[in-house]
């Protein structure tokens, strides 16, 4: 199981770092184009907007996975032990219902009436459906890992070892 948490990582570190690649190419190409040959590029503009939504929410499900993610953890770091991993588990059951009820469900049914509407992108000319596909595409990441973080907090609690009171 270790395994496959590690491949999901690398994968997800090398996606947000190929589509951050792109997006610096996209703009240093847009801004060449517009001040040095005084030509702006009809496309660039509209795909960076586009890889900023995927560089986003795949970059979400990362930092969700190396629990980097904004929290406010005043009520979890002042509980220790028992309580502190049943609140942490409890966190995790909100994170994996959120990812599943509004941004899969949510998500692919945005993503499925962009299909059947069959809208088009102005510039680029693509279905706008693909580019929405980042939203479901992030909740399942972020619904793994919090399943993951939750079942290794209840897999601490069988095994006796409740988390200190510490930083995460």
């Amino acid at each position: 199981m270790q395994r496959i948490r590690a491949a999901v990582d690398r994968t997800l570190e090398w996606l947000v770092i190929a589509l951050m690649g792109v997006m610096v190419l996209n703009v240093l190409w847009q801004v060449f184009t517009r001040f040095v040959l005084r030509d702006p590029s009809s496309y660039t503009e509209e795909l960076a907007r586009y890889l900023l939504i995927w560089v986003g929410l795949i970059g979400a499900g990362y930092a969700a996975s190396q629990k980097m993610h904004l929290a406010i953890d005043i009520l979890t770091m002042r509980l220790s032990g028992k309580s502190r991993s049943l609140a942490e588990m409890f966190i995790y059951l909100c994170t994996f219902l959120f990812a599943l009820l509004i941004m899969v469900i949510g998500g692919m049914r945005l993503v499925n009436l962009t299909l059947t509407l069959n809208q088009i992108s102005a510039a680029l000319q693509i279905k706008l459906g693909y580019v929405y596909l980042a939203l479901p595409l992030s909740g399942l990441i972020i619904m793994f890992y919090a399943g993951w973080f939750f079942a290794e907090q209840l897999r601490m609690l069988f095994d006796g070892k409740a988390m200190p009171n510490s930083n995460r």
